[in-house]
């Protein structure tokens, strides 16, 4: 077998993922003055309206699902390590998730996993055999978005209408996950490849599978 062959047949079987933020795409959190924070106590730690249903349809489409999320109240000794991992098992036991990628670290670590940096998502990529070229990140802060693109993902901007800038060139902006579940599954982001469970539930639900090598467009959804 030559090695272009081979080169070709492991990217073939590497797969479409949807990487999601954790705080104020799946769960709650706290806005003081604009500002988001994460929950620091595990019976504050509640999912969003519709979250569970949406995470459903994306695993039933094929896409593998990854939460990628910085915690650095663990780091700055706000909330402990464990309590962080009760959250996380509560997220498994509700939403069928592939993995969970954590960054514990102080903002000014300098770590290589915090986002803005795509450390979490390379990361999840090497161990699961992601395609990053062929997945979404989804998240509501800036960090979020420049994660996204520096790992070469589509991305999608939850608008939460936080006090703080923006992000630059997000692929599109919905005011909930659910929202932006239904842009993904529209096929006006990633449209040159799709798994073919997604397909079928695009079928079951009346929609017509995009046109490979149509181009990506911007989208707003509420």
């Amino acid at each position: 077998m030559s090695v272009s062959r081979s080169r070709h047949r492991r990217k073939a079987r590497l797969r479409p993922a949807v990487f999601l933020d954790r705080d104020g795409v799946l769960n709650r959190c706290e806005v003081v003055n604009g500002k988001p924070y994460a929950p620091r106590r595990l019976r504050d730690f509640r999912l969003l309206p519709g979250v569970a249903d949406a995470v459903r349809a994306l695993k039933d489409a094929g896409f593998l699902l990854v939460v990628a999320t910085n915690q650095p109240d663990i780091g700055n000794g706000l909330v402990a390590a464990a309590t962080v991992a009760a959250m996380h098992d509560r997220l498994r036991a509700r939403l069928p998730l592939d993995a969970i990628e954590l960054c514990p670290h102080k903002q000014a670590a300098g770590c290589g996993c915090r986002k803005p940096k795509p450390g979490m998502l390379r990361r999840a990529a090497r161990r699961l055999g992601i395609s990053l070229a062929d997945s979404v990140m989804v998240g509501d802060r800036a960090s979020d978005i420049a994660a996204g693109k520096a790992a070469g993902c589509r991305t999608i901007f939850i608008d939460r209408r936080y006090r703080e800038s923006g992000p630059v060139g997000a692929d599109a902006i919905a005011r909930s996950l659910p929202a932006a579940v239904r842009v993904i599954l529209a096929g006006t982001l990633r449209p040159s490849r799709l798994p073919s469970r997604r397909k079928n539930a695009m079928r079951a639900h009346g929609q017509k599978a995009p046109r490979a090598g149509s181009g990506a467009r911007q989208a707003t959804a509420r």
